[in-house]
């Protein structure tokens, strides 16, 4: 069973496509890397397979669970989704609710654990997608300009919270800005 496949997915912001049918099916265990022009798509594929987007056409699974299918809205909840991350993680081994509390707790959204992705704002968003990723506790984070398309206040907050996080829980973090 691959841990990523795309089955034709297309994409479309305001009538222009973004993605158009791609496929893609990606071993357990294997390196990945998006290569490509800016606006090529890399980002808007990458929130697609996290969730954050839903494909146009296609579909998005996940070591076999479908979590992403064109012209439905997201079906896991934020506390699915953080949940998710936890049980694919190899260094996790506490209680998986208990964890999703608290990874929710750290980027303060325990309060939206039972919305949609879609029904977040991008500052949500953001914060959601860090605390994916922080749940299955790594040892390095990588980030892709992860304060891109926010407002200036809300930038600096989810600047301290990253700093925050990053001291709190000793990962070793490396972000690629513009």
């Amino acid at each position: 069973m691959d841990a990523i496949e795309l089955q034709p997915v297309s994409k479309s912001f305001a009538g222009r496509p973004i993605l158009s049918a791609v496929t893609l099916s990606v071993a357990a265990g294997l390196r990945v890397v998006l290569s490509g022009a800016s606006g090529c798509g890399k980002t808007t594929l990458l929130r697609i397979v996290a969730g954050l987007e839903i494909p146009d056409a296609g579909n998005v699974r996940l070591k076999g669970t479908c979590v992403a299918q064109a012209h439905r809205s997201p079906h896991m909840t934020v506390a699915q989704h953080v949940q998710f991350a936890i049980r694919y993680s190899r260094n996790v081994s506490d209680d998986t609710a208990e964890r999703t509390r608290r990874m929710l707790k750290l980027v303060q959204l325990e309060d939206f654990a039972h919305r949609r992705p879609d029904a977040l704002s991008g500052g949500e968003q953001q914060r959601l997608a860090l605390a994916r990723a922080l749940a299955g506790e790594p040892r390095i984070v990588l980030m892709d300009e992860p304060l891109s398309n926010i407002d200036a206040a809300l930038k600096a907050h989810l600047h301290n919270e990253i700093l925050r996080l990053h001291a709190l829980l000793g990962f070793t973090l490396c972000d690629a800005r513009s």
